[in-house]
């Protein structure tokens, strides 16, 4: 059964402190009590991990390999905060193992609408910073697999 992991980059420095908004120290420890969490769980882990060329989306696209122990990701630059989501469509489909896109809003929530809409309107999943959210490809179409946000790793 495929799987595709979709994922919204962790917590960014802001424009002001940073102009290339690489993570910040908050958004890298997001992603490594994600990541570490789920590096817990050999299988089923993506065999490609999409990323968007932005820093913020690299570095965390990095950590999930790292955890997961695959390739390094892969930089699509068609994966802007507003980009065509299209491609990436055709890149999951013609997969052959399950994959994971770390990448931006709203272009995550127009991906996974057509994932599970089959169509690009509407926001079917609340997406966090830093969280993974699994979908599964059946015979009929993509479910909802499950999602992990770094606030579970948090107090109250």
């Amino acid at each position: 059964m495929r799987r595709c992991y979709l994922s919204q980059h962790g917590l960014a420095l802001t424009k002001q402190q940073d102009a290339a908004r690489p993570l910040s120290d908050q958004g890298r420890e997001d992603i490594a009590r994600v990541a570490g969490f789920l590096s817990l769980f050999t299988k089923p882990h993506p065999d490609t991990i999409f990323c968007s060329d932005k820093p913020r989306a690299r570095q965390s696209a990095e950590m999930f390999a790292e955890g997961w122990r695959v390739a390094a990701p892969v930089v699509a630059a068609d994966l802007a905060p507003d980009g065509d989501p299209a491609p990436m469509l055709r890149r999951i489909a013609d997969a052959r193992g399950s994959c994971m896109v770390v990448g931006h809003l709203p272009y995550l929530q127009r991906l996974a609408s057509h994932l599970l809409l089959g169509h690009g309107k509407g926001d079917p999943i609340c997406f966090q910073n830093g969280g993974v959210v699994c979908l599964r490809r059946t015979d009929a179409a993509w479910q909802l697999c499950w999602q992990v946000n770094p606030a579970m790793f948090y107090p109250a």
